[in-house]
């Protein structure tokens, strides 16, 4: 589905907002695609972010996936807004093993208040990728309430 921005400028304001948030620069996240309704968040194998068998945690899947949603339905928010989860169900479908690790989320639908996102998560091992998660998450928009 394509969407168009409500803002001209929501790359600045998206890769800013992004640039502020502590816990994804703590996992090493990059944002690598953004585009109106669509990011893609990717980061590395971290040792120091697995649980007890070696996997990533779910927590660290769960937060890839929850901040590429919620970065995708930002990119669609009007100017001086701002975007906070309400609710996400998340399906861990295997272990998060691998060297790399890409959330490519899309929004389904944006409304003037929530906006429904999903956002798939993916480990990538000697080239191949293998969808590890999938969420469904329902974001809000806090509108006059600037992201800063």
């Amino acid at each position: 589905m394509r969407f168009v921005a409500k803002d001209p400028d929501y790359e600045r304001r998206v890769r800013d907002s992004f640039a502020r948030q502590t816990l994804m620069s703590t996992m090493g996240v990059d944002m690598v695609e953004l585009a109106p309704g669509t990011c893609t968040l990717a980061m590395d194998h971290r040792r120091d972010l697995c649980q007890q068998h070696g996997y990533h945690h779910a927590g660290v899947t769960t937060a890839l996936a929850d901040s590429a949603a919620g970065y995708a339905a930002y990119s669609l928010m009007p100017p001086g807004s701002s975007v906070l989860t309400v609710e996400y169900k998340i399906n861990l479908m295997a272990p998060a093993a691998g060297e790399r690790f890409l959330a490519r989320a899309a929004v389904e639908r944006a409304g003037r208040t929530i906006t429904v996102v999903r956002s798939e998560v993916f480990a990538v091992k000697g080239g191949e990728e293998k969808a590890i998660a999938f969420m469904l998450a329902t974001m809000m928009c806090l509108a006059d309430t600037p992201d800063s």
